[in-house]
């Protein structure tokens, strides 16, 4: 699988709702922005390991953090460990609005 996928390849996957969302930007990062993908969950990168035990195994899992760097490859890289089908959103959640992605509010 590969470890990325590009704003217009989600796209479709986010209509159709098939994709878990994770947003995992820094805890600072996500409470100064009002907005986030539709239907995603925030979860805090630095509780990796709590979080990751209840994720459902088999299901694709995207990511994202603001800008698609350091992040969003240290979650992939933990997830994937674990032996989940993950990846991150290219450019992050920035690189998705400029696409004009589709956010709701928080």
């Amino acid at each position: 699988m590969q470890r990325t996928i590009t704003p217009d390849e989600l796209k479709p996957l986010v209509e159709h709702g098939d994709t878990l969302l994770l947003d995992v930007r820094r805890a600072s990062d996500y409470a100064t922005d009002t907005h986030k993908l539709p239907n995603a969950q925030w979860k805090n990168p630095e509780e990796i390991d709590q979080w990751s035990e209840t994720l459902p195994q088999g299901r694709e899992i995207v990511v994202y953090c603001v800008r698609g760097g350091a992040v969003s490859n240290a979650t992939v890289d933990a997830l994937q460990a674990k032996g989940f089908k993950a990846r991150f959103i290219e450019g992050g959640i920035e690189a998705w609005k400029g696409a004009g992605g589709r956010t709701v509010a928080k």
